[in-house]
């Protein structure tokens, strides 16, 4: 029974891609969690880019018909660029994408707390044998360099919101909206399969910043944001 009826559209759309973004988000950082905890027994590299796909795709079915289901500030940015999405809509998408990506973190880290604890010994870190901070955020391999990882992540976002604009756009080959949500999720799944080793393809800035922010208060240190300060 619906006990009350948001009626502003702005309100709507704003919620949509926060709980979009924590459904994406509650995906990727569990199969992360999985991979890294059971030492590689419960997991491996390809089922964390299935799972980071398919967390987009169920993340776009709920929010898709209120918002468009963006989930990341460059998918956002990229429909602003071309008149689809208000430019004032833009910040507030931000936020509620930061939000949602912020807020599953915290749940995860809530889920996994004590098979953290019991991986890392309580020693929370960025690098090394036991650490735990690429469970939630992605960090570049030691040997990359900043130039390196920069081009890294722009190519990726570029494949990204490229695909992204081919599959939504009317006048090319679109697939039913039904549909949509998939092939969103197969572009995840393969930009990760095959650009994830240098960086961790950080291509969605709400879904790595959010989750960063949050290993920053829950003990973590400054370590994990030294990367993009």
């Amino acid at each position: 029974m619906v006990f009350w009826k948001l009626r502003s559209r702005v309100s709507r759309e704003i919620i949509a891609e926060f709980i979009g973004s924590f459904i994406l988000v509650t995906f990727a950082i569990g199969a992360g969690a999985q991979l890294t905890l059971s030492n590689g027994q419960m997991g491996n590299f390809l089922s964390l880019n299935i799972a980071g796909g398919l967390g987009l795709t169920f993340g776009i079915y709920f929010s898709g018909g209120v918002s468009g289901g963006h989930l990341n500030p460059a998918v956002t940015l990229g429909f602003c660029i071309l008149g689809k999405c208000a430019w004032w809509k833009w910040p507030l998408y931000c936020i509620a994408q930061l939000a949602g990506s912020f807020v599953a973190a915290a749940v995860q880290f809530g889920i996994y707390h004590d098979a953290i604890n019991h991986y890392d010994g309580g020693v929370r870190s960025t690098y090394g044998n036991t650490s735990t901070a690429g469970i939630f955020s992605t960090f570049p391999q030691e040997f990359v360099s900043t130039t390196n990882a920069f081009f890294d992540q722009v190519f990726g976002t570029f494949l990204l919101l490229g695909c992204i604009h081919a599959v939504a756009d009317e006048k090319n080959m679109m697939p039913p909206k039904g549909v949509i949500p998939i092939a969103m999720g197969m572009i995840v799944t393969a930009i990760g399969t095959c650009f994830a080793f240098n960086c961790g393809y950080a291509i969605n800035c709400a879904r790595d910043f959010g989750p960063r922010l949050f290993t920053v208060i829950a003990g973590w240190g400054l370590e994990p944001i030294r990367f993009v300060i």
